[in-house]
């Protein structure tokens, strides 16, 4: 008789203490040992994941509480790795849905919490970091009642367990005052109101396969939940796609289960279990691993589509090359294959222009992230400027909106709603949200919102936070005013010379400093005014013989202005990329000779 199972997701908005609180339920169950060195937040692998301290990665693990396993997963909390979530969540009977005690419920808590109910799933409310002084639990928990009635949860749904927590500091209970103990109510009830997996363990075998991996040595390997039959090590099976076709056929050369953070190599499994397949050469995400019998795929969760997209090109500026040892258009479309693969949320099509590719994604942050991991992996990119993706409705040309809901202190509201409304925002809800702050929430076109954030949190003082989600498409709304400032160009190629900078400090805002490599074309900074201005920044100063008071004392600049990697690409315009290297983030014109440039102004122009 093996052990009973619950299969399980933690959902929550980003920040609210998920992967936190999967550290503390490793620790309790008994999966770490006492004297077993663990750094925090041990689920958040990633490198990007563990600087930026979001989850992107959806990820399984188990543990075992009181004879009974149970698998949890731990899934993205922002809507641009929504993809993930949607996945995710076919694979388990019941949620654990974190809402945050001053916070409450977030717009991609309402993204998630939606497909959850939708499944059927009931979920257990924990509110976490209930010792924060600015908690507000009571409002909370009406604001997660509330958002049920609102995507339609019925009886059982709404008859949900609550329970208070401190991820951080490892108790959770019925009580909202408590201030310790252990997370033991938390496994309690997991155990009650989870049921076990209900499937047919004397069925053929079939799997959805959800999560796409590779191994060095063992090559792709699925991840997913059996359905239906069981599953023996070197069996033969074969995949399908969701239309019922035979995508490939092979053996089950390995299969493995999760215990904490490890995948273990087991011998068998049955339906329930969550297990890993290697064997396969070409079978992907969304489709089904099965016996060969079997005839009728496993239904796969529907995804949203992409809404906003960039074309990633060959770098063929004069540095091309120097600093990054992958830059052929080959390799980079197969990096950009292997992406779209294990993430449906990209898609990849062929550029109409030369070495060059469009890839669609969820929002900038989804694709930043990818840009980010190429760099890392020593590609050389340029990079255009988001696009939204247009779509034909009964009435005409349709574009994406999106929800924001922002909270700022109440002195900022007013230059909130009015840059929303030049970017063709509409508010449709202003309440005060406690602590001197308001809760402002618009409909707005993505279009609007590319390349606002920086401008929000300068216009906040950093206080401000904002947060978007998916919400339909609508009426085109027409042109939206773009980057008020023209740039800084260089004319010439070489090092930035101090002097020559000094000079150009009156003309705007610079992005380099002296000794940075420049080539004509390339941006160098903001100018003062809307127009384009043309510069050169490698001048030095004449030499004489005669030396006079004053005239050689160390020229100072002031530091220059340093861009992220989003707010590059949010920066330029679309006639400008951004050169992205292992070493390097550079801004420069599409077009490098200025005649070229000003041939392609007057095209655009007629």
């Amino acid at each position: 008789m093996s052990a009973p199972l619950r299969n399980v997701a933690i959902i929550a908005h980003v920040d609210h203490g998920k992967t936190t609180l999967v550290d503390q339920l490793f620790r309790q169950s008994g999966t770490f040992r006492e004297n077993q060195r663990v750094e925090e937040r041990a689920m958040d692998s990633n490198d990007l994941e563990k600087e930026r301290g979001i989850t992107i990665l959806a990820k399984c693990t188990s543990v075992e509480w009181q004879d009974t396993r149970i698998n949890i997963v731990d899934t993205p909390g922002h809507a641009d790795f929504g993809a993930e979530v949607e996945r995710i969540l076919s694979m388990v009977d019941g949620v654990i849905l974190l809402v945050d005690s001053s916070e409450g419920a977030m717009p991609q808590t309402k993204f998630v919490t939606g497909k959850a109910l939708s499944l059927g799933l009931r979920p257990i409310v924990v509110v976490n970091k209930i010792d924060r002084p600015d908690g507000r639990h009571e409002e909370v928990l009406d604001e997660v009642f509330d958002l049920f009635v609102s995507l339609d949860a019925d009886d059982d749904q709404l008859d949900f367990p609550v329970l208070y927590a401190s991820g951080r500091d490892g108790y959770a209970s019925e009580d909202p005052d408590a201030r310790e103990g252990t997370l033991d109510p938390l496994f309690k009830k997991i155990l009650e109101h989870v049921p076990a997996p209900d499937l047919d363990e004397a069925a053929d075998f079939a799997m959805l396969a959800t999560l796409l991996d590779r191994d060095s040595f063992l090559g792709r390997i699925l991840t997913g939940r059996i359905e239906s039959g069981r599953l023996e090590v070197g069996m033969p099976i074969k995949a399908l796609d969701v239309a019922g076709n035979i995508v490939e056929t092979g053996r089950a050369t390995k299969v493995f289960a999760f215990d904490g953070l490890e995948r273990v190599p087991v011998l068998h499994a049955k339906a329930g279990d969550i297990v890993a397949i290697a064997g396969l050469t070409t079978a992907t995400v969304s489709n089904t691993l099965c016996d060969p019998n079997v005839t009728v795929p496993v239904p796969a969760q529907e995804i949203d589509p992409p809404t906003l997209s960039m074309t990633f090109s060959v770098n063929d500026s004069p540095y091309a090359g120097r600093e990054g040892e992958k830059v052929q258009s080959r390799v980079i479309r197969d990096r950009l294959e292997r992406e779209a693969e294990t993430n449906v949320a990209i898609r990849v099509t062929e550029s109409a222009e030369k070495d060059a590719f469009e890839v669609a994604g969820r929002g900038e942050l989804q694709l930043g992230v990818l840009i980010e991991n190429m760099r890392r992996e020593g590609f050389e990119l340029s990079i255009s400027r988001p696009r939204v993706l247009f779509r034909d409705g009964p009435d005409g040309r349709e574009e994406p909106y999106e929800t924001v809901v922002v909270d700022v202190d109440d002195e900022f509201s007013g230059t909130v709603v009015e840059k929303m409304a030049l970017r063709k925002a509409e508010m449709t809800d202003m309440r005060p949200s406690g602590a001197g702050k308001t809760r402002i929430i618009f409909s707005a076109p993505s279009r609007g919102l590319i390349g606002y954030h920086g401008e929000f949190l300068s216009d906040t003082r950093g206080t401000g936070i904002m947060n978007r989600l998916f919400e339909k498409y609508g009426p085109y709304k027409g042109k939206i005013a773009g980057r008020q400032n023209g740039v800084l160009i260089s004319m010439e190629q070489g090092e930035a010379q101090a002097y020559a900078l000094n000079m150009l400090e009156d003309r705007g805002t610079l992005f380099v400093k002296p000794g940075e490599k420049l080539y004509e074309g390339m941006i160098l900074g903001e100018n003062a005014k809307p127009q384009d201005m043309e510069v050169n920044p490698l001048k030095s100063k004449q030499l004489t013989n005669f030396r006079a008071s004053g005239k050689d004392e160390g020229i100072r600049l002031t530091p220059p202005r340093r861009m992220t990697l989003e707010q590059a690409i949010a920066y330029i315009q679309n006639d400008e990329l951004v050169e992205i290297t292992p070493s390097n983030i550079r801004l420069r014109k599409r077009h490098l000779d200025p005649h070229e440039r000003k041939r392609e102004s007057r095209k655009s122009a007629d």
